[in-house]
């Protein structure tokens, strides 16, 4: 057996477990089909591609779906049928029905999970983060151990609370965060 491209997350040709990363990343490059997938995951299976491309046509036109027109509706729902609904299926992130008009997620939707999280541009990366603190730990840490006042006047289970608390309140927020930053 051969390996197959590098950057794909299969190894093996006729591996069945999943799509490769290219796969998603070609089904996730485009704004509408992570919308869809959005959609789907907000409003659950059997959605009607009617209501998909009324909702897209909003998010895009930054409306209320009642303020959206005809024309940018068509336009929405031309190219998912077109285009991004079959591409999704042939992905087999979706079931789409073309002749009834329903799209569902199917279980390898789930696999685009990592890849639906947002983070915003003001945003720092946990990493990051959790990095910052345990430097400042560490230093807080050095100069209770050279007697540097006030810090050498607190003992070490104090400062054992304190960590412990720091890294449990990033920990809850860090889960807080990520979860909202979730698609669906």
């Amino acid at each position: 057996m051969s390996p197959q491209l590098i950057g794909q997350e299969k190894t093996v040709p006729g591996e069945d477990d999943g799509p490769s990363r290219d796969e998603v990343f070609t089904a996730l490059s485009n704004r509408r089909r992570r919308n869809v997938i959005t959609y789907l995951k907000e409003h659950g299976d059997g959605a009607r591609v009617r209501d998909i491309a009324e909702q897209l046509a909003a998010w895009e036109n930054d409306l209320e779906i009642n303020e959206v027109t005809y024309k940018q509706r068509k336009r929405v729902y031309t190219a998912l049928h077109q285009s991004h609904l079959p591409k999704l299926a042939e992905s087999g992130f979706i079931e789409y029905e073309p002749n009834r008009g329903i799209v569902s997620l199917t279980e390898e939707s789930r696999e685009l999970q990592v890849y639906l999280e947002v983070v915003s541009e003001n945003e720092i990366l946990w990493s990051e983060y959790y990095v910052g603190l345990a430097v400042v730990c560490g230093l807080l840490v050095g100069a209770a151990w050279i007697g540097t006042v006030p810090f050498a006047g607190i003992s070490g289970y104090t400062y054992a609370i304190l960590f412990t608390l720091l890294f449990g309140v990033s920990g809850v927020v860090h889960r807080t965060v990520t979860r909202r930053n979730k698609v669906g």
